[in-house]
């Protein structure tokens, strides 16, 4: 069945990824996509599908009401990936993600609750919500607990789109995903940014004693997830989305290292991010009884990761060199 789809944050890494995977599951869908365009949203990411038909590109924020009107009427479903999502700017730049991740949701919600025909609105959260969690795994009907001023925000927009479907039924879902990989993730994050600097022989900033762990998540998978969900998630419920590949930092980094031939002298051990969640695990047992499962095996995942990156240079090498987003960025955190 035929149906119009907004994916806002649609040039980004996990959006323009779930972009071409409806575009190839869904091929008689239309797709809108809404981006502002910041330092992580890049056209480039979405090149070949520009003259698709039924799609449509709108560069504009989702904190502008003026943007969501001209985008969202017309749409069965919305997923907003929008958002500030690096932990490490929110330290100093917490306005920002309130504004997007918090104010931007709200105005989409606004919006939505007046859309008719609206099937699904999917909002993407993310697993460090929950906090630290030093044993177990974090089940959706646990406590938030946020650390830092992204998973904070995230929380907030988390918990405003369920209030959505309390107060004015919105069919809403809120998804909560661990760590993405894969390609076209901006190089600031620790997987795109080791495996660069590995291929230039730059030293890898690895954070504190590198025993923080993560599960990691391979961005098929995600997109495989919320393509499911929008047929068989609930409205008002959350679902984890886990890979339930739980690693260690420093083990991560030297796997990289391994895939590229060079020696584990390129990790460069540098102070601690302030307030470092230790680990991050989900409980992914409610989506897994839907059906889903996650199909791409770490080691393969990441071996694929690596070789994309090697042989897109030009995706990622002028990023490095000449955006001043990243360089202020890395310069604030690894240097000195």
């Amino acid at each position: 069945m035929s149906a119009r789809i907004l994916i806002t944050g649609g040039a980004g890494f996990i959006g323009s990824n779930f972009v071409r995977h409806v575009v190839s599951t869904r091929p008689d869908w239309d797709i809108v996509v809404l981006d502002k365009l910041t330092y992580a949203g890049r056209r480039e990411n979405l090149q070949g599908l520009e003259g698709r038909r039924g799609f449509r590109f709108v560069q504009g924020d989702i904190a502008d009401p003026a943007a969501v009107r001209d985008t969202l009427p017309g749409c069965a479903y919305v997923v907003n990936f929008a958002a500030e999502t690096h932990v490490d700017r929110s330290l100093y730049d917490a306005g920002a993600f309130i504004q997007t991740d918090v104010y931007g949701t709200f105005v989409l919600l606004e919006e939505a609750r007046r859309a008719p025909g609206l099937r699904m609105f999917v909002q993407i959260s993310t697993d460090e919500v929950y906090g630290s969690v030093e044993e177990g795994s974090s089940r959706e009907t646990d406590a938030l607990m946020p650390r830092n001023p992204y998973s904070a925000s995230k929380a907030g927009a988390d918990r405003l789109a369920y209030s959505y479907f309390a107060t004015h039924g919105l069919p809403v879902i809120v998804t909560r995903a661990s760590n993405n990989y894969g390609p076209f993730q901006f190089p600031e994050k620790v997987i795109p940014l080791f495996i660069t600097h590995a291929l230039e022989d730059i030293p890898l900033p690895l954070y504190g004693d590198g025993e923080n762990v993560r599960d990691w998540l391979h961005v098929d998978d995600h997109c495989r997830a919320l393509d499911l969900l929008l047929d068989r998630g609930r409205p008002g419920e959350t679902y984890n989305v886990g890979g339930g590949n739980e690693v260690r930092n420093v083990d991560l980094t030297r796997r990289i290292l391994a895939l590229l031939g060079k020696p584990e002298t390129l990790i460069r051990r540098v102070a601690d991010r302030p307030g470092h969640d230790r680990r991050y695990s989900l409980d992914c047992g409610k989506l897994r009884g839907l059906g889903f499962s996650p199909a791409v095996p770490f080691d393969d995942g990441l071996r694929r990761t690596v070789e994309w990156y090697r042989q897109h240079p030009e995706w990622w090498r002028p990023i490095k060199e000449t955006s001043p987003a990243f360089r202020e960025h890395y310069d604030r955190h690894y240097k000195g």
